[in-house]
């Protein structure tokens, strides 16, 4: 796949306010502070598709852009540690769920998860409802060119380990770096995968 054109539509702040469409729409979604904007433009191969700060949790609505006419990629608000109270905290985590679990035309969730660590409860419990909800899902090991292959490798085996514990069947996992460019082009064929059997 080669992206042509990657345009932002609307920023939207629940489920109801989400734009009308019928096109397939690939959301992206992690703990704050994964790397999710500089993997969007990575993927999108604009520079400043999706802002990048130094401040985690600074996404705080449901983002559309529209990739080639064709599909639309989703910039979800990150779970966990964002900058913001309590109420507004169960409002993004409200805001995501009624997405993930209402959106007809979502096609696949591409979860990111930091490879520098091991397993997090939270990402596990986000995983776990996504399997919960039967919403398709990928897994996006962020960060690769922090640390060297062994503890990377280490730290997806024991993520996968943990899901096989809670009887979750193995989803597909890929290893990214944005500061590198490592791993665009195969969520790509994942996506163009998707988009071929709709």
């Amino acid at each position: 796949m080669h992206i042509r054109s990657a345009t932002f539509q609307i920023s939207a702040p629940s489920l109801e306010t989400c734009p009308v469409s019928d096109l397939p729409e690939f959301a992206f979604i992690g703990r704050s502070n994964v790397g999710k904007s500089s993997l969007l433009n990575m993927i999108s191969g604009k520079r400043d598709l999706a802002v990048v700060s130094a401040t985690p949790g600074r996404t705080k609505l449901i983002n559309f852009f529209l990739i080639n006419n064709q599909w639309t990629l989703v910039d979800l608000p990150g779970y966990g540690h964002a900058q913001a109270d309590k109420q507004e905290r169960e409002r993004f985590q409200q805001m995501i769920a009624t997405y993930l679990s209402g959106r007809e035309n979502l096609a696949l969730v591409f979860v990111l998860i930091d490879g520098r660590h091991s397993p997090q409860q939270i990402d596990v419990d986000f995983v776990q409802w996504l399997s919960t909800y039967e919403v398709p899902y990928v897994l996006v090991f962020t960060k690769a060119d922090k640390l060297k292959s062994g503890p990377l490798k280490q730290n997806i085996a024991q993520f996968q380990e943990r899901l096989a514990g809670l009887c979750i069947a193995a989803p597909e996992v890929f290893t990214t770096s944005s500061k590198e460019r490592n791993g665009r082009q195969e969520l790509l064929s994942a996506i163009q995968s998707v988009l071929d059997r709709l």
